[in-house]
């Protein structure tokens, strides 16, 4: 008898040591698809420990271009994209591969060159001006061109600054292969168009002496939080087609069951919630604040 009750202790002591050594529930984990300037910019470094502390689910970021990111939740490899490509976004919900685009936060783009401004955009007031300026001087320009977010919009503002364009390609990677994409951009040798993110076009503008578009996030991240600081200026800011609204979009798990839909759908809602955007708000660096909340809860 005594042998039964010490071998029954025994067994007890082991399964409560067990339990001990692991947790009683363990984190949730999603994995987001994201463009490069959440991530370039230091945005994510700063909020997603703030939403593991309130939530404790964890983020698994993949950071890409907007295309690609949104591909990534088409392809139902992801739970949840953040991008900044609004028409785009609109299309992804449309199309059933997401549940809700949710209107998260801006900053916007800015045109940054050298100090010396060949082109002499500085002073003109419109993007518009500018883009023609750069154009008819044939000043180097250095486009992303990888389909991203910033990508679409730079081609956008050429097309609406009446700058002559032509069919051209870009071998980009998509989903982890070679792939290539079609779009129209001006032609010349001045304009290069080279397929990366926004630190390497950024570090090739610099190189160049060329000019570039950037949101503003990332260029104040590569100018004040960099060492040694990229020395290229802003040259033209502060014109209304330079919007640059994001949104997150939780994948659609109708499509895809395997998703992980309730964590990335707190997600969103803790990015729009009042904490969220007020921790949105509050990301500085030197004292510029990079976004702008665009859900902030009326009181």
């Amino acid at each position: 008898m005594m042998k039964h009750i010490l071998s029954v202790f025994s067994l007890c002591c082991l399964a409560l040591g067990c339990a001990a050594a692991t947790p009683a529930i363990a984190g949730e984990t999603i994995k987001m698809s994201t463009t490069t300037s959440t991530q370039d910019s230091g945005l994510l470094d700063y909020l997603l420990p703030k939403f593991t502390a309130d939530t404790g689910i964890t983020v698994q970021v993949i950071a890409k271009g907007t295309g690609a990111a949104l591909r990534d939740g088409m392809d139902g490899n992801v739970d949840v994209v953040f991008v900044h490509d609004t028409a785009r976004e609109v299309k992804f919900v449309e199309e059933g591969y997401g549940t809700k685009r949710y209107a998260v936060m801006h900053n916007d783009f800015v045109l940054v060159g050298p100090a010396s401004d060949p082109a002499g955009v500085k002073n003109l007031k419109k993007i518009d001006d500018a883009l023609k300026a750069i154009a008819s001087k044939k000043a180097p320009f250095i486009s992303r061109g990888d389909d991203s977010g910033t990508h679409a919009k730079e081609l956008a503002l050429w097309k609406e600054a009446g700058v002559p364009l032509e069919k051209t390609t870009q071998n980009i990677m998509k989903g982890g292969k070679p792939a290539q994409v079609i779009f129209e951009a001006p032609k010349g040798e001045w304009y290069m168009s080279i397929g990366q993110g926004m630190g390497k076009t950024l570090m090739m503008a610099e190189e160049k002496k060329a000019y570039t578009l950037a949101d503003r996030g990332t260029f104040v991240q590569q100018r004040f939080g960099k060492n040694p600081p990229t020395t290229l200026e802003i040259l033209a800011e502060n014109d209304g087609p330079l919007l640059n609204p994001y949104g997150v979009i939780p994948v659609n798990p109708k499509k895809f069951p395997h998703v992980q839909f309730n964590a990335a759908e707190k997600f969103a809602q803790w990015l729009v919630s009042e904490a969220g955007q007020e921790h949105i708000a509050a990301y500085t660096l030197q004292g510029k604040q990079l976004f702008f909340p665009d859900a902030m809860p009326k009181k």
